[in-house]
């Protein structure tokens, strides 16, 4: 079986912008408490912040990171998260069934924003609150000084402001479990004049509002439109979310479910051009995709909880997939889709980080470790920055419920001028059979393979754990050649890999 793969310098997609490998954190079962916040921790820095995750972080490069939520932000009171800590609420969080301490609000946040070297994208509450209290937090964050929130923040210890430029207006609003759920209607409104106070603070600020938590939403495409009629000229962005799961155990399924990734992408761009035509507009509104991954596997076990039948707890184990071999290949291919559409899908976060849904896991008190799909992400993030190469693929297809005509090989290219190379993502689908794959390079100069990594493995439910953290990793691969312009390869059944080529 054989594919190929043709990559012209000058056949292009779109610049990316590196917030495509931005991520989330919410304030949801341990993703902050035991996850990046852990005072008592062997590692903690004087903020109370883990090194060890602090580490992790720092190695995917995350250029975004998303709080504090998620559901969680819809009946959130930002001020409990100021002024000393002893002070600070305990308040009960109805999206979880959960309580949280308030010991980390947006001065943490921030600080250990800085200590992994990412920046904030940060949610208003337009659930149980609204335009009053955006405006109020907008000020506490970004005035200098001279005002009252701004001078509050000042008294509390920050001098500066946080200077945060991405604000998520709401979260999910379309979603019928959303504290404060709306209409596309009175949400497109709400937004409106949420954005119209913003942009009167500060006209630089890039703004997003909230798109449909899902391809299957009933309201789907039609809320799209018409929260854009009402802000297209307000906002930057429209949010998508998404996520994977492989209940039915079908694995070709499930490693097609990215064709609806993509149509999803290419239904809402479309929404996007609808009203722009309409509005005669010369804006061009993009998509923050601000919540992707796989999610299914910790489903069933949080039923209880979630339920409220244990209670209130604080930080308790929610959310939290252990992720296996297959949902490499599943990450890969969802990366792939992003920047193949790196045109219109100009940021996305990988839901969560740390425990909830996330590459990263630690232990209480034990040892921080890599997830599986710690290594897509990171393949992606620190080598597919660049102009995305519009890619000429031949391969051969097959069939599943969710898709017809879906390729094998699936790839994206990246050129990086400045550093010159050519990165290719590389996942085969196939279940049983390797695929001979040539990758030819026209228009660049004279080509040599830098790097070629592979990510195999006998047992799709293989996993990581805190005692075997690398049971599943990358390896150098071997029998990658190139020959003038042309990069051979053979891809092995169900394997996603990474060739870099110096060009």
């Amino acid at each position: 079986m054989k594919a190929t793969v043709i990559a012209h310098r000058d056949y292009v997609i779109s610049q990316i912008d590196e917030r495509l490998y931005g991520s989330f954190i919410e304030h949801l079962g341990r993703a902050v408490y035991t996850g990046i916040y852990e005072p008592d921790h062997d590692t903690a820095d004087e903020n109370g912040m883990r090194k060890d995750v602090i580490d992790l972080v720092k190695e995917l490069k995350v250029p975004v990171v998303r709080y504090p939520g998620g559901n969680f932000v819809s009946a959130y009171n930002w001020e409990d998260g100021i002024g000393p800590k002893e002070d600070r609420p305990t308040r009960l969080d109805l999206a979880w069934h959960t309580s949280d301490s308030n010991q980390v609000g947006i001065h943490e946040f921030s600080d250990w924003c800085d200590s992994v070297g990412t920046e904030m994208m940060l949610a208003v509450n337009l659930g149980s609150r609204g335009l009053d209290e955006a405006r109020n937090f907008l000020e506490y964050v970004n005035h200098p000084g001279g005002s009252k929130w701004s001078d509050m923040r000042i008294a509390n210890g920050r001098a500066e402001p946080f200077n945060t430029k991405l604000w998520c207006l709401g979260n999910e609003m379309d979603g019928p479990w959303q504290i404060g759920h709306k209409t596309a209607d009175e949400y497109g409104r709400l937004a409106h004049e949420t954005a119209k106070a913003m942009r009167a603070f500060d006209n630089s600020l890039e703004l997003i509002v909230c798109g449909s938590s899902n391809a299957h939403m009933p309201t789907y495409p039609e809320w799209e439109a018409t929260v854009l009629e009402h802000t297209y000229n307000e906002v930057d962005y429209i949010s998508l979310h998404m996520y994977f799961e492989n209940r039915a155990g079908d694995t070709a399924n499930y490693l097609a479910q990215n064709v609806e990734l993509d149509n999803y992408i290419a239904t809402v761009s479309g929404v996007i051009d609808y009203v722009k035509a309409k509005k005669r507009s010369k804006k061009q509104i993009y998509i923050s995709f601000d919540e992707w991954n796989v999610w299914y596997h910790s489903k069933e076990q949080d039923k209880a909880l979630l339920a409220g039948n244990h209670g209130w707890p604080h930080a308790p184990a929610l959310l939290e997939d252990i992720y296996n071999f297959e949902d490499v290949l599943q990450v890969g291919l969802i990366l792939n889709t992003f920047i193949r559409r790196s045109d219109v899908v100009r940021i996305a976060c990988i839901a969560q980080l740390v425990n909830v849904i996330a590459p990263i896991m630690t232990a209480p008190n034990g040892a921080a470790w890599r997830q599986t799909i710690f290594y897509p992400y990171y393949f992606a993030s620190v080598f597919g920055r660049g102009t995305a190469l519009n890619l000429a693929v031949n391969s051969p297809t097959y069939d599943a419920p969710v898709a017809e005509k879906v390729p094998f090989i699936d790839v994206s290219g990246v050129h990086d001028a400045e550093g010159k190379t050519v990165t290719f993502f590389a996942v085969n689908r196939h279940l049983t059979d390797s695929i001979e794959t040539e990758f030819s390079l026209a228009g660049f100069e004279k080509a040599e393979i830098l790097d070629h990594q592979v990510m195999t493995h006998a047992d799709l439910r293989a996993v990581n754990t805190a005692e075997n953290p690398d049971n599943v990793a990358p390896r150098k691969g071997s029998g990658a050649s190139i020959k003038g312009d042309v990069v051979s390869v053979t891809l092995p059944p169900l394997s996603y890999q990474v060739i870099r080529v110096k060009v």
